[in-house]
């Protein structure tokens, strides 16, 4: 027997015994009378040497049994261990499991010698388990060896391996451990040997510090427990049923009564008995031993299958399992910080609840942890969300009382997720609490109609729908319902009858805010019923329906269409003067088949709706109910099916119509002058707005309105106080007429001098809208700059492509002054503060919506003329202005700005680079003319100009080879820009725009060696041998850019002196250098300092520039190769030098160092010596304190993670926070330390965080839910 305290010991083998075993014992066993019979009570020394019977554990071959050495043999092929059998899946488990036990029968050693080494090999580990070890050797010895001989080359091992070869050996190998307990059900596992061994193994191989070790024991640990939990449970059974017996015969008269039969029951329950108290040892043993410590593991893996057997066990065997003892590690493990552990610990339970006997027993665990469960809705993971619903919806199915109003309603809001699975679940949840619920009052009501069941359920929907307050994501709420409640949704007859019948005597009538809402969502469940796919938002695309959706989808779009083409007019007639309801009405025929209008001999309902559409677009002037009347036109409009010409002529009647009247009230208006009537004004709107709503779906070209609107604007500029919606409808008219116009000439279809015609209606109406840009109405001037930017983009040279040459004439290409006048609008009405908008209103609400409405309306300004610039329709560099923002207007079009910046480096990499170094010369001169001529160079102004060149740096990739001409381009352009102005203090000081170099170093980083140095010999060009020598703060921008570019340094880092000591650093070399050094290679001949981007150095020779006096040629010093330096020469390689390791660069003759040359400069060397010297002496004092510090902080690392390397905690506890994901927070640790260089360009921490937090809470912090008031507090 097992005790659980021996467990965490060294175990010692048992002797071998001479099996008492019958053939068949372990095969089966119904009546349980052969349970202890091959039950062996085993001594604990004096075991036969294994070595006696085959050598390295092995055993000598076994007749019939198909086996050599303890290894499978299949066909005369070589011999196979347990693993690789298991491994190979061919043999049927069954058969592999009989195997075994034959063997085990014939050498109960030998055979658990190879069941060892199979759990062993099992874990990855190559080594084996011979019979000298298993002889000799203890429990942690033999682990210990093993662990010697892990390969730890890779970090996979079989369970973690992917592929379907393992996936399939996973399974393969618990069912192994499944069969080989039931197989071993009647006597092997009693005789005190076997399962002792096995158990004693799993234990100590659990808690190895090798995490291939312990999951892979971890796993088989739980199996077995999972398949001694049924071996228990046939045993009560058995027990149970035997009792039974037992009172059935004790209770017969004496004269009946089978003294012996009675004997041997009660024998049989005592041998049941004990087998029972071996079973639940084992049990105890491997909770104890292993499950109890594993479900605290570090890894997640691991913890998972802790938690998903355990809801096994209470599972199968309640009676034992199900319990506060138990159940008490689920509702811990809730609290896990890793998802798939969370996970197992909701389905574990979900398990529990589905049988609502057992739901009945989980009363004090529901009530203990009934809060995280519903707190676990709103969980990160998704998965994890989903069943938390699920399980809540399981609790509410096994008890009412359960959940609280509080607990409902936080799941009733998830209807309206974005996820799907997270809303389906949800409406499941919703519908299950309101729908499912029938009293015996609606017991016998009709199945249809306004007094059915589905009325009032019905009325429910509409109830909570209002009550939401979400109004306009009614498709969300039907999409949610819909897999559990689409035949209540598609009850259209109902909802027709809530709408036009009267209510009964003592029935409540719908108020015109409920019926609203039930139109919405009749609409939503057509619309869902015949597209078969989620709302925008929720759901991945269109997915491939299937045969059956299919029929489904066609049979209720017939249902649809032959409903509602009767009761649409009547709906319309009801509802006439609503808006609302109005225009959901008429989105209701595009879902129809209008074929069935034919078949069905429904032409007069055709006719009754084709007045009512009339009869709307008469009674209103709302853009929304005119759009809707244009759209259903449209459809019905259809060629393909017979009722076309019907409506046809119902069109053109309605459109004749309205052009006469138009044409009428406009000559009236236009008469009328200055003096405009606000009656006629309001007459002229309002057919201009239908007009206008039609043309946006259908061709008027032949009712010829370009004239008519075209006299509407220019009366409106020499007027000046038109109104404004007249000159926004009118323009948006026009911009239809020429779309139509372009459309026809396309195709082909137009007459010749119809491209002339189009080319000058285009070209005037664009100057018409160009003038219209300076209106002082900022509505009108926002139109005319879309509808502007749109003809543009249109008509730009992109419309010349897929063959349409011949639409070369109609290109416009925007002049000078419209590209400046479309900037001037982007600068003056989108980059602005949110307060300056003037088109806010009072009131909080309203006036959060309408900034947010306003912030949209700028953001596609932005993007209508980014648009431009991406297709090359305006001039890049006007850009700069557009880029330069993109600091300070982050969190507003953030985005925009560098898809823009994207795509511009698409079309051409140099002028996108040229346009970044414009815009930042452009906010440097607007800085220098806002804080004068002396730049703080720690101001806050000229830190964001720096910062904004960082992120441009960071945009340019990691690809230096991609990006090599364009940032050489940067960098020229830059030095001319820095040494451009002179300086207004006179001679001697730096040049104006000098510190702009600092800005410009940002860039150096992307730099490739060679380029570095073609941009140092670039810039020397421009600077005298006096600005070379000046230590000046103000001269400091250019010492750091020179740093910056020498040619082996790949950092920016600054030095004063290292102007100075460079030069005489090349002097001394000089100085040492034989004279037969002195002559150089040619530039021809030269290759480490050329490139084929350096071309522009000597692009301008007639540029007059300053140049180098004539003294000794002194150049920066090339920093050595990192990877060749000591620590200590890192800090100095830029002041001395080797003279072999000097850049071979050409001298000129007259430059040549002479001696006299040598004297005068000679105390500038001895004092460049002792500053060289000071510097290194500096430097290595710091590299000493950075080293002590490193070592210092290294042990302390060592011994925290020695602290902290503990698998093994004591039971009384929960996870803790320290065990749990240390690994994921050293890497955290070290991320922070490391400095990638991205594309991505990171948001400003102070700003984005918050709004961040403020538009989306996180409802789930992961932070958080390991906190103290679930350690270390009792269950209950």
């Amino acid at each position: 027997m097992i005790a659980a305290q021996d467990l965490h010991t060294e175990f010692q083998f048992p002797q071998e015994a001479e099996s008492q075993l019958s053939s068949d014992t372990d095969f089966e066993d119904p009546d349980g009378k052969h349970t202890k019979a091959g039950k062996v009570t085993a001594p604990k020394k004096g075991r036969k040497a294994l070595g006696d019977k085959a050598k390295g554990g092995g055993a000598g071959r076994v007749p019939g049994l198909g086996r050599v050495n303890g290894h499978h043999q299949e066909n005369g092929m070589e011999s196979m261990t347990l693993f690789e059998v298991v491994k190979a899946g061919k043999s049927a488990t069954q058969s592999v499991v009989d195997d075994w036990i034959e063997a085990y029968k014939h050498d109960r050693d030998v055979a658990l010698l190879d069941l060892i080494n199979f759990f062993i090999q099992c874990s990855g580990c190559k080594g084996a388990v011979s019979g000298e070890m298993f002889r000799h050797m203890q429990n942690s010895e033999i682990i210990r060896k093993m662990t010697e001989e892990f390969d730890e080359d890779s970090g996979d091992y079989p369970l973690t391996s992917s592929g379907p070869q393992w996936k399939k050996f996973r399974i393969s190998f618990c069912d192994f451990i499944a069969v080989l307990v039931r197989q071993c059900q009647y006597s092997i596992i009693y005789d005190e040997y076997m399962m002792d061994t096995v158990i004693s193994l799993l234990t100590g191989l659990s808690d190895s510090q090798v995490r291939a070790f312990r999951h892979t024991s971890t796993l088989a640990a739980m199996k077995l427990m999972t398949a001694l939990v049924n071996v228990a449970l046939n045993l009560s059974i058995n027990m149970d049923n035997t009792q039974r017996q037992y009172e059935a015969e004790r209770n017969k008269v004496i004269a009946k009564r089978a003294n012996d039969r009675l004997e041997l029951l009660l024998q049989k329950r005592k041998e049941l008995q004990e087998n029972q108290d071996d079973i639940e040892n084992m049990m105890n043993a491997i909770f104890k031993g292993v499950f109890v410590h594993r479900y605290r593991d570090a890894i997640a893996e691991i913890r998972a299958i802790c938690i998903e057997e355990i809801g096994v066990w209470m599972k199968l065997y309640s009676d034992a399992f199900l319990n506060d003892s138990y159940l008490k590690y689920v509702g811990w493990t809730m609290h896990d910080k890793q998802g798939e552990v969370r996970l197992k610990c909701l389905t574990a339970l979900q398990g529990l609840f589905y049988n609502r006997e057992l739901g009945v027993r989980l009363e004090l665990f529901t009530s203990r942890f009934k809060d995280r469960i519903v707190s676990m809705t709103l969980d990160k993971e998704y998965d994890v969300a989903v069943q938390a619903i699920k399980l809540l919806t399981l609790v509410l199915q096994s008890s009412d009382e359960v959940l609280t109003a509080e607990d409902c309603e936080s799941v009733y809001h998830l209807v309206y997720s974005a996820h799907r699975p997270i809303a389906v679940s949800a409406g499941e949840f919703l519908f299950k609490k309101l729908f499912s619920h029938r009293g015996p009052e609606e017991e016998g009501l009709p199945r249809r109609g306004r007094q059915s069941l589905n009325g009032s359920l019905i009325k429910t929907t509409v109830f909570f729908f209002l009550e939401s307050e979400l109004h306009e994501h009614g498709a969300y709420l039907v999409d949610s319902l819909w897999d559990c409640g689409s035949e209540l949704l598609k009850d259209w007859e109902t909802m027709i009858s809530l709408l036009l019948d009267e209510p009964m005597s003592g029935e409540e009538a719908l108020t015109d805010r409920q019926e609203t809402a039930l139109v919405e969502i009749m609409l939503c469940a057509i619309r869902q019923a015949c597209e078969c796919h989620p709302p925008v938002g929720r759901g991945t695309g269109k997915r491939v329906l299937t045969a059956k959706e299919k029929k489904t989808q066609l049979d209720d779009r017939t249902r649809i269409t032959e409903m509602f083409a009767v009761a649409l007019p009547l709906l319309l007639a009801k509802y006439c003067v609503d808006i609302d309801k109005v225009t959901n009405l008429l989105q209701i025929p595009k879902y129809f088949d209008l074929d069935i209008y034919t078949t069905g001999r429904l032409e007069k309902h055709l006719d009754a709706l084709l007045r009512q559409i009339w009869e709307v677009l008469d009674k209103h002037t709302e853009t929304e109910v005119l759009e809707a009347c244009s759209t259903t036109y449209h459809y019905l409009c259809n060629d393909e099916f017979t009722i076309f010409n019907r409506v046809d002529i119902t069109r053109s009647q309605l459109l004749d119509e309205l052009v006469d009247k138009f044409s009428r009230l406009l000559e009236d208006f236009l008469q009328e002058g200055e003096e405009l009537d606000d009656d006629d004004a309001y007459q002229v709107l309002s057919t201009l707005k239908k007009i206008s709503a039609f043309h946006n779906a259908h061709d008027l070209s032949k009712w010829d309105l370009f004239t008519s609107n075209y006299r509407l604007l220019n009366a409106g500029l020499q007027n000046g106080d038109m109104p404004e919606q007249i000159v926004i409808h009118a323009m948006q008219c026009t911009h239809y007429i020429i779309l139509w116009h372009l459309a026809k000439v396309s195709d082909g279809s137009s007459l010749k001098g119809e491209m002339v015609t189009l080319r000058k209606q285009m070209r005037a109406f664009s100057l018409m809208c160009q003038r219209y840009l300076n209106s002082i109405n900022t509505t009108v001037k926002e139109q005319a700059f879309t509808i502007l930017c749109d003809l543009l983009l249109i008509f730009s040279h992109q419309m010349m492509s897929s063959g349409r040459e011949q639409l070369e004439p109609l290109v416009y290409i925007p002049d000078s002054t419209l590209q400046a006048e479309l900037l001037n609008f982007i600068l003056d009405h989108v980059f602005i503060d949110q307060d300056d908008d003037n088109n806010s209103t009072d009131g909080h609400q309203d006036d959060e919506a309408s900034k947010i409405e306003a912030l949209h309306k700028r953001r596609n300004l932005l993007a209508a003329y980014c648009k431009l610039i991406i297709y090359n329709v305006v001039e890049m560099n006007t850009g700069a202005d557009i880029f330069k923002q993109y600091m300070r207007y982050y969190n507003d079009y953030g985005d925009i700005i560098k898809e823009t910046m994207s795509k511009t480096r698409q079309i051409d990499k140099v002028q996108c680079a040229k346009t970044l170094n414009l815009s930042l010369q452009r906010l440097f001169n607007e800085m220098l003319s806002e804080l004068g001529f002396n730049i703080d160079r720690s101001s806050s102004a000229f830190c964001g100009i720096k910062e904004l060149a960082r992120r441009f740096s960071l945009t340019f990739g990691l690809d230096q080879l991609k990006t090599r001409e364009a940032i050489a381009m940067l960098h020229k352009d830059g030095i001319e820009f820095a040494f451009k102005e002179p300086s207004p203090q006179g001679e001697g000081s730096p040049p104006l725009n000098l510190a702009f170099l600092d800005i410009l170093s940002e860039f150096s980083s992307k730099l490739i060696r060679q380029d570095k140095r073609t941009v140092h010999v670039y810039l020397e060009r421009f600077m005298t041998f006096q600005m070379a020598l000046q230590r000046e703060d103000c001269w400091l921008p250019l010492i750091s850019y020179r740093n910056s570019l020498q040619a082996g340094g790949d950092d920016d880092t600054m030095s004063v002196i290292s102007g100075i000591s460079s030069r005489g650093s090349t002097i001394r070399s000089k100085k040492s250098k034989p004279a037969t050094t002195s002559k150089r290679k040619l530039p021809e001949e030269e290759n480490s300092c050329s490139s084929s981007d350096a071309v522009w150095v000597n692009r301008e020779q007639n540029v007059q520039t300053p140049v180098m006096m004539h003294s000794p040629h002194l150049t920066s010093t090339v920093l050595r190769d990192p990877k060749k330096m000591r620590p200590e020469d890192s800090y100095t390689a830029a002041y001395t030098m080797p003279a072999e390791q000097l850049p071979h660069q050409h001298v000129p003759t007259q430059q040549q160092p002479h001696h006299h040359h040598q004297a005068a400069i000679d105390y500038n060397t001895q004092v460049t010596w002792m500053l060289t010297q000071r510097q290194q002496a500096e430097a290595r004092q710091q590299q000493e304190r950075v080293n002590m510090h490193y070592t210092k902080m290294r042990n302390h690392m060592q011994q925290a993670i020695r602290r902290g390397s503990g698998l093994m905690e004591d039971d009384e506890e929960p996870i803790v926070e320290d065990v749990m994901m240390s690994s994921e927070d050293r890497l955290e640790d070290i991320n922070e330390g490391m400095d990638f260089d991205t594309m991505d360009i990171d948001l400003p921490a102070s700003k984005n965080r918050r709004e961040r937090t403020e538009l989306k809470p996180d409802y789930f912090d992961p932070s958080s839910i390991m906190d103290d008031s679930v350690l270390n507090v009792s269950m209950y």
